[in-house]
């Protein structure tokens, strides 16, 4: 893997200028932002554009930034904000150089046909901004929580600027494990993000994820899998986990780094 970028919610008691000077101090190549990032910069007073000058001024790269789920089976007003959620994470990629945004997939269901619609309306948004949109299989999805799943989404929406993102925690909370990325191919996939499974889990928990090699995945086989499709992007560190909260966020980063380096080398 040619580049690692730090999950804001790896690091969620950290406030975000803390977080960009510890990723940067501690030599990730670049940040992930969230939604909540801009929120709370508004509940503080500072407008979007300070947040994104907060954001340049870091000098770091912007590997990708997050939209809300729930777009997808909503009607109405709801669904008129979620897609606005959309809109919104695509104009602040389109403002800092980032060509990805990222959506989980919702989490309840419906009709496929419905879901290939959204997409394709969340699609012509993020065309219109000139950035990707990439889907999430969650763990916690009714449907769409395995790749194939996804993938069928993909291809009955047929919208070039959607694509897959793979994620190790939900790849193995899933039951999918690396079979699950046999036959993907590097035009598929708009973006990885990568955190380890505790060896037990609780069903409906995701607050528990771990840096690489502390818990089940197989993260050599997992990155040489990833390279092997021929995904050139970065892979992101989205770890939430509250025993990393409780710790010095500096040796949080510096850790996790140092684990993915020597299991993608």
């Amino acid at each position: 893997m040619a580049t690692f970028a730090l999950h804001t919610w790896t690091l969620d008691t950290t406030p975000l200028a803390d977080v960009l000077r510890v990723a940067r101090d501690t030599g990730w190549d670049a940040v992930e932002l969230r939604r909540i990032d801009f929120i709370r910069g508004a509940e503080a007073g500072q407008s979007e554009d300070a947040v994104l000058d907060l954001v340049r001024k870091s000098g770091l790269r912007v590997a990708c930034v997050g939209a809300q789920s729930g777009w997808m089976f909503t009607e109405g007003a709801d669904r008129r904000a979620k897609l606005g959620d959309v809109t919104d994470a695509c104009r602040r990629a389109a403002a800092l150089g980032c060509p990805t945004v990222m959506s989980p997939a919702d989490t309840t269901t419906g009709s496929l046909a419905q879901a290939a619609e959204s997409l394709r309306e969340a699609g012509d948004i993020a065309a219109r901004h000139g950035v990707r949109l990439s889907i999430e299989a969650g763990s916690q999805s009714k449907q769409f929580n395995r790749l194939g799943a996804v993938r069928e989404l993909l291809r009955t929406a047929a919208h070039p600027a959607c694509g897959l993102l793979v994620d190790s925690y939900h790849l193995e909370r899933c039951g999918e494990k690396l079979p699950g990325l046999d036959g993907l191919r590097a035009d598929e996939v708009f973006y990885v993000q990568f955190s380890d499974v505790p060896r037990s889990v609780e069903p409906g928990k995701v607050l528990d994820r771990l840096p690489a090699g502390q818990g089940v995945v197989p993260f050599r086989e997992f990155f040489a899998a990833i390279n092997r499709i021929g995904y050139r992007g970065p892979a992101s560190y989205e770890a939430p986990n509250p025993a990393a909260w409780s710790r010095p966020p500096v040796d949080v980063a510096r850790e996790a780094l140092a684990a993915a380096r020597a299991l993608a080398s």
